[in-house]
């Protein structure tokens, strides 16, 4: 028999009400399970919209408990149509602790496992450091009904070695719930080369782990980031599956086929020529000359 799993990627606009946008998140996770979905990822802090721009504390309001509110929502839709749903939340861990957290709901409406957030930027209109902590929970591969995923999320996917801890854990599929987009004044000059580099960094976690992986973003503009959607799936060899719209709303689905893992392995055997005994200063964090 072989391994098929229907994967869907929903990319969308997130507005101010937070019940609108879980509400939308459930219809398009509904009309993709409809359509054969087993696996729906949806984009990074999908509740909201995009909530680093600026340093506020009041900002600190949108996020909520895991379990919670959205996981027991979800959860209830992912028992009743069987599909794994992951959530990309702004978790309140503890008083003063936050967290932007993946949670992956089985088929079964359980949650499945979690993951923190690892890699926190500081850039410009993306001050992640003010409200996020690092993750603590490592890139533990979460088992599902239907496939074994990695799931990072948004800047964890510029990261080789995460990836590649993925992949040894046992990743079929790599996830990474996205928001990412052009800032206003930048968008002439650097736009097409920044949506490149961003596909073509996962397309080589595809090719130098041999799996599968997906990336759904947001659309729309919030504040001075025109987040250019263009959401999509990678197969083992390093082709672009398909590509979503950078304007439009779009559920995406695809069929990923979990053998190629094997054939494109043992045609491309990196993992067996890895030179193990020759890393350790990938644990530097600078090598002298």
């Amino acid at each position: 028999m072989t391994r098929d799993v229907s994967l869907a990627l929903v990319q969308m606009q997130c507005s101010e009400d937070k019940q609108q946008n879980v509400c939308k998140a459930v219809e398009r996770i509904v009309a993709a399970a409809e359509k054969g979905a087993q696996i729906i990822c949806l984009q990074e802090l999908f509740t909201s919209p995009y909530p680093c721009q600026e340093e506020d504390h009041r900002v600190f309001d949108w996020a909520e408990s895991i379990p919670g509110p959205t996981t027991d929502v979800l959860g209830k839709v992912a028992a009743k149509y069987e599909v794994v749903i992951v959530a990309s939340l702004f978790e309140r861990r503890a008083p003063g602790l936050y967290h932007n957290t993946a949670a992956v709901l089985d088929a079964d409406g359980s949650i499945a496992g979690i993951y923190r957030k690892m890699h926190i930027p500081d850039d410009p209109l993306y001050y992640e450091k003010f409200y996020f902590t690092p993750g603590d929970l490592g890139f533990k591969v979460i088992e599902t009904r239907y496939a074994k995923l990695g799931v990072g999320v948004c800047w964890d996917q510029w990261f080789p070695e995460a990836a590649r801890l993925f992949a040894l854990g046992g990743a079929e599929i790599l996830l990474y719930p996205t928001a990412i987009g052009w800032i206003d004044e930048e968008k002439e000059e650097f736009g097409k080369n920044q949506y490149n580099a961003w596909q073509t960094s996962m397309r080589g976690h595809a090719i130098a782990n041999g799996l599968w992986v997906a990336a759904p973003n947001r659309v729309g503009t919030e504040g001075r980031i025109e987040f250019w959607g263009g959401s999509f799936f990678v197969a083992p060899t390093g082709e672009v599956i398909e590509q979503g719209s950078h304007s439009d709303e779009q559920t995406l689905i695809q069929t990923c086929s979990l053998d190629m893992l094997d054939l494109v392995r043992t045609h491309w055997p990196f993992l067996r020529d890895r030179r193990i005994d020759a890393y350790g200063g990938l644990l530097q964090r600078h090598l002298s000359p």
